[in-house]
Protein backbone atom coordinates (compact mmCIF):
# COMPACT_ATOMS: atom_id res chain seq x y z
CA UNK A 1 0.00 0.00 0.00
CA UNK A 2 1.06 3.58 -0.60
CA UNK A 3 0.44 5.82 2.39
CA UNK A 4 -0.22 9.44 1.47
CA UNK A 5 1.04 11.96 4.02
CA UNK A 6 -0.97 14.92 5.25
CA UNK A 7 1.33 17.31 3.37
CA UNK A 8 0.00 15.91 0.10
CA UNK A 9 -3.62 15.62 1.25
CA UNK A 10 -3.64 19.26 2.37
CA UNK A 11 -2.37 20.41 -1.03
CA UNK A 12 -4.90 18.09 -2.71
CA UNK A 13 -7.88 19.46 -0.78
CA UNK A 14 -6.66 23.02 -1.40
CA UNK A 15 -6.59 22.32 -5.18
CA UNK A 16 -2.83 22.89 -5.38
CA UNK A 17 -1.18 21.67 -8.55
CA UNK A 18 2.18 19.94 -8.07
CA UNK A 19 3.64 16.53 -8.97
CA UNK A 20 2.43 15.01 -5.70
CA UNK A 21 -1.20 16.10 -6.07
CA UNK A 22 -1.16 15.12 -9.75
CA UNK A 23 -0.01 11.64 -8.74
CA UNK A 24 -2.70 11.49 -6.05
CA UNK A 25 -5.44 12.60 -8.45
CA UNK A 26 -4.46 9.78 -10.82
CA UNK A 27 -4.20 7.10 -8.12
CA UNK A 28 -6.37 8.12 -5.14
CA UNK A 29 -8.99 5.44 -5.53
CA UNK A 30 -6.96 2.82 -7.39
CA UNK A 31 -6.99 0.46 -4.43
CA UNK A 32 -3.33 0.94 -3.64
CA UNK A 33 -3.60 4.23 -1.68
CA UNK A 34 -4.31 4.58 2.04
CA UNK A 35 -3.45 6.65 5.07
CA UNK A 36 -2.72 6.16 8.74
CA UNK A 37 -5.04 7.13 11.56
CA UNK A 38 -2.57 9.87 12.53
CA UNK A 39 -2.66 11.33 9.01
CA UNK A 40 -6.45 11.18 9.03
CA UNK A 41 -6.49 13.17 12.28
CA UNK A 42 -3.92 15.71 11.03
CA UNK A 43 -5.78 16.42 7.80
CA UNK A 44 -9.22 16.67 9.37
CA UNK A 45 -7.96 18.97 12.13
CA UNK A 46 -7.14 21.54 9.47
CA UNK A 47 -10.56 21.54 7.82
CA UNK A 48 -12.09 25.00 7.69
CA UNK A 49 -15.82 24.79 8.31
CA UNK A 50 -18.23 21.95 8.92
CA UNK A 51 -19.15 21.38 5.28
CA UNK A 52 -15.51 21.10 4.25
CA UNK A 53 -14.80 18.82 7.22
CA UNK A 54 -17.60 16.45 6.18
CA UNK A 55 -16.49 16.46 2.53
CA UNK A 56 -12.89 15.67 3.47
CA UNK A 57 -14.00 13.05 5.99
CA UNK A 58 -16.14 11.24 3.40
CA UNK A 59 -13.33 11.28 0.83
CA UNK A 60 -10.66 10.04 3.24
CA UNK A 61 -12.78 7.32 4.81
CA UNK A 62 -13.28 5.75 1.38
CA UNK A 63 -9.65 4.66 1.69
CA UNK A 64 -8.01 2.06 3.92
CA UNK A 65 -6.90 3.58 7.22
CA UNK A 66 -3.91 1.87 8.82
CA UNK A 67 -3.92 1.81 12.61
CA UNK A 68 -0.77 3.48 13.82
CA UNK A 69 0.73 3.39 17.23
CA UNK A 70 1.04 0.48 19.59
CA UNK A 71 3.77 -0.12 22.17
CA UNK A 72 6.20 -1.80 19.76
CA UNK A 73 5.75 0.86 17.10
CA UNK A 74 6.24 3.66 19.65
CA UNK A 75 9.54 2.11 20.73
CA UNK A 76 10.63 1.55 17.12
CA UNK A 77 9.81 5.20 16.28
CA UNK A 78 11.90 6.39 19.23
CA UNK A 79 14.77 4.15 18.08
CA UNK A 80 14.51 5.54 14.56
CA UNK A 81 14.50 9.09 15.88
CA UNK A 82 17.62 8.36 17.92
CA UNK A 83 19.33 6.66 14.97
CA UNK A 84 18.75 9.71 12.78
CA UNK A 85 19.74 12.07 15.58
CA UNK A 86 23.05 10.20 15.93
CA UNK A 87 23.67 11.05 12.25
CA UNK A 88 22.97 14.74 12.88
CA UNK A 89 19.43 14.61 11.49
CA UNK A 90 16.71 16.04 13.72
CA UNK A 91 13.15 15.15 12.80
CA UNK A 92 10.98 18.12 13.76
CA UNK A 93 7.73 16.31 14.54
CA UNK A 94 7.10 13.16 16.52
CA UNK A 95 4.12 12.36 14.31
CA UNK A 96 6.44 12.13 11.30
CA UNK A 97 8.60 9.59 13.18
CA UNK A 98 5.47 7.55 13.87
CA UNK A 99 4.23 7.74 10.26
CA UNK A 100 7.62 6.84 8.77
CA UNK A 101 8.13 3.99 11.22
CA UNK A 102 4.64 2.65 10.51
CA UNK A 103 5.51 2.54 6.81
CA UNK A 104 8.91 0.93 7.40
CA UNK A 105 7.65 -1.69 9.85
CA UNK A 106 4.56 -2.62 7.82
CA UNK A 107 6.10 -2.51 4.36
CA UNK A 108 4.19 0.50 3.01
CA UNK A 109 5.57 3.16 0.68
CA UNK A 110 5.03 6.85 1.42
CA UNK A 111 4.03 9.75 -0.81
CA UNK A 112 5.00 12.95 0.96
CA UNK A 113 6.12 16.52 0.46
CA UNK A 114 8.06 16.97 3.73
CA UNK A 115 11.81 16.99 4.25
CA UNK A 116 11.44 15.34 7.66
CA UNK A 117 11.03 12.03 5.86
CA UNK A 118 14.25 12.31 3.85
CA UNK A 119 16.47 10.86 6.58
CA UNK A 120 14.13 7.89 6.98
CA UNK A 121 14.48 7.20 3.26
CA UNK A 122 18.23 7.73 3.10
CA UNK A 123 19.25 5.89 6.27
CA UNK A 124 16.40 3.65 7.44
CA UNK A 125 14.93 2.18 4.27
CA UNK A 126 11.66 4.10 3.99
CA UNK A 127 10.27 3.47 0.51
CA UNK A 128 9.14 6.78 -0.99
CA UNK A 129 7.09 7.51 -4.10
CA UNK A 130 8.80 10.21 -6.18
CA UNK A 131 6.24 11.48 -8.69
Amino acid sequence: MIIVDSTVWIDYFNDMDNPHTAWLRRNAYSGEVGLTDLILCEVLQGARGDVRFQRMRRALLRLPVVAGVDRELAVAAAENYRALRSKGITVRKTIDCLIATTCIERGHSLLHHDRDFDGFEEHLGLQVIHP
